[in-house]
């Protein structure tokens, strides 16, 4: 990666990378995917994808699971997106490692380049988006910060590499369970 480039943020939520979240198979603790199910209405928002049915897949193993999101009354109950588990099944994520004294995670490749675009960049522009579901800004000073710069720009090459492992002797360090945690906060809709 080119430390010199610029980036500038066009507003990408973190929803945008929930279509596809890798994880730790429950069963072999191999790479499985955890996706919206076939079959599921057509997206027209990207924040949609927190509320449609989900199914975990492990190719490995052949593990399955299905997640629906809750109701209440006419309100359907969606997951929270963040922290080193992915929301719906509270696995914790394939894509993580320590970093700069913290975990630092992804749910798919997509997710490690958009980081890795912003995080590397020694010109960081902010865009004219000022949502609070904007995933730049929300972003924590430790990986933002340029005294943390090449740790961080490491971490995500370390993640890049394991999203290309699948087998169980693959299962990142720091997905132990310890740090993986759902977000206790729910969305709805």
């Amino acid at each position: 990666m080119d430390a010199g480039h610029r980036h500038a943020d066009r507003g990408a939520m973190l929803a945008q990378f929930a279509a596809r979240i890798l994880v730790v198979c429950p069963r072999c603790s191999g790479r499985a995917v955890v996706v919206p199910r076939p079959g599921g209405p057509e997206l027209r928002y990207s924040v949609d994808l927190l509320f449609l049915p989900r199914r975990l897949a492990c190719a490995r193993c052949g593990a399955t699971a299905e997640w629906e999101p809750e109701r209440r009354g006419g309100a359907r109950i969606g997951a929270t997106l963040g922290g080193p588990a992915e929301p719906f099944f509270g696995r914790p994520l394939w894509l993580q490692t320590r970093c700069a004294g913290r975990v630092l995670w992804a749910y798919d490749i997509e997710h490690v380049d958009a980081l890795a675009a912003y995080i590397g960049a020694r010109l960081r522009e902010r865009g004219s988006v000022s949502s609070s579901l904007a995933m730049i800004p929300r972003l924590p000073d430790w990986m933002t910060s340029a005294a943390n710069r090449g740790e961080v720009v490491a971490g995500l090459a370390a993640l890049r590499a394991q999203a290309g492992r699948s087998a169980p002797e693959g299962c990142p360090d720091a997905a132990d369970g310890s740090a993986a945690r759902p977000q206790q906060r729910r969305a709805t809709y």
